[in-house]
């Protein structure tokens, strides 16, 4: 298998040798960490079998979170820690897109920006919800910012994991939402762009935003998940996956890097071919401002809420006759405890022979770490 390390490690000296200047501390870092992801540059461990003599050499992760070398470990940890989230309730799935026409002021003011699209769209979908129409009382919410779509192209968006229901004025009872449905998405879209609109006005950036953008009507989608349980296990590939993963990388060949996707609209696995500088310049958009948080706790399900939280799902709990249906998700069983790998030839547990240390960081600008 083709890794997007090899596509660096082959393809990325001679990007940063010409663009170099124009990538941010953030893109040079992520680079040189998938270049030297699973790599002697990392060190990392030597295992001999003592029956067989097979020597295995173990090196060690970068641990980048835009590496997609490096993140199923994490996704699994992290569902594990949001058990304390979970409510015995159906589950939505509430998705705000940035229109296409304020994707070039995203694009080079990001860390701005994207935290402009959490406040607005964490503010105009509280605000809804609290309509009696709807649900009439205080939703918890986690969101995740994503900025690709499946052929790499830039398309920033946030999803929402919305619990079907929310906590009355009086902070007691439970306002139940209807199983397939929560709120409408035009009235939602409409507050969004206005609060989105007054945030931006607030900016330097308001000047360069063409105005035919507020005149358009903006996407916002919301559809049911399942309970609890399915909706955090659908919810972890959004907050760990990054825009491209190592088995969709078919080819790499002549200059160019071949990767396969599913097209949105017909569901068809369909091929990409790109210049290698090309595929560089897509995957590098997606890298995040340095610092900055891509998964937010709102209303019930914020920090400073999670005893109270607990009580709430203890009381629900207490409400449902049918509890097994949505169960809380399972902690993961321990792994049994090995002092080294498997040897790939006769099955015995290989042996730790030496310890091989990291070779020499690169500049500090460009840090693996």
């Amino acid at each position: 298998m083709i890794t997007l390390g090899e596509v660096f490690r082959r393809y990325g000296p001679d990007y940063r040798a010409r663009w170099g200047s124009q990538l941010s501390p953030p893109q040079l870092a992520a680079m040189h960490a998938i270049e030297a992801c699973r790599t002697e540059r990392l060190g990392g461990q030597v295992y001999r079998c003592p029956d067989c003599h097979t020597t295995r050499y173990a090196y060690h992760s970068c641990r980048n979170r835009h590496c997609p070398t490096c993140q199923h470990a994490a996704a699994q940890e992290w569902l594990a820690r949001q058990q304390e989230l979970l409510l015995p309730v159906p589950y939505f799935l509430v998705t705000f897109t940035l229109p296409g026409a304020l994707r070039a002021v995203a694009a080079q003011h990001q860390a701005l920006v994207y935290d402009l699209l959490f406040r607005a769209s964490a503010a105009a979908l509280p605000q809804l919800a609290q309509d009696p129409r709807f649900v009439g009382g205080q939703l918890g919410m986690v969101g995740v910012l994503q900025t690709w779509t499946r052929d790499l192209r830039y398309h920033p968006h946030i999803h929402y994991l919305v619990p079907g229901g929310g906590l009355a004025p009086d902070g007691r009872t439970w306002m139940t939402a209807r199983a397939d449905f929560l709120v409408h998405v035009t009235p939602l879209a409409l507050l969004f762009r206005a609060k989105l609109r007054a945030a931006l006005r607030q900016t330097k950036l308001w000047a360069s935003i063409p105005a035919e953008v507020w005149r358009q009507d903006w996407v916002v989608a919301c559809r049911p998940v399942g309970s609890g349980r399915t909706a955090l296990k659908y919810l972890a590939p959004y907050v760990f996956r990054v825009a491209l993963r190592n088995n969709r990388i078919l080819a790499m060949a002549d200059g160019q890097v071949t990767f396969r996707y599913q097209d949105g609209e017909s569901r068809q696995t369909r091929t990409c071919a790109l210049p290698a500088e090309a595929f560089i310049d897509r995957f590098l958009q997606h890298i995040l401002p340095k610092g900055f948080v891509k998964v937010r706790y709102d209303g019930l399900f914020r920090v400073g809420a999670r005893q109270h939280l607990t009580r709430l799902r203890a009381q629900l709990v207490l409400l449902q006759r049918k509890v097994a249906l949505d169960s809380p998700l399972e902690a993961a069983p321990e792994p049994a405890t090995r002092l080294g790998p498997v040897c790939p030839s006769c099955g015995r547990e290989m042996r730790l022979e030496r310890v091989l240390p990291p070779q020499r960081a690169p500049p500090a600008q460009e840090s693996i770490a």
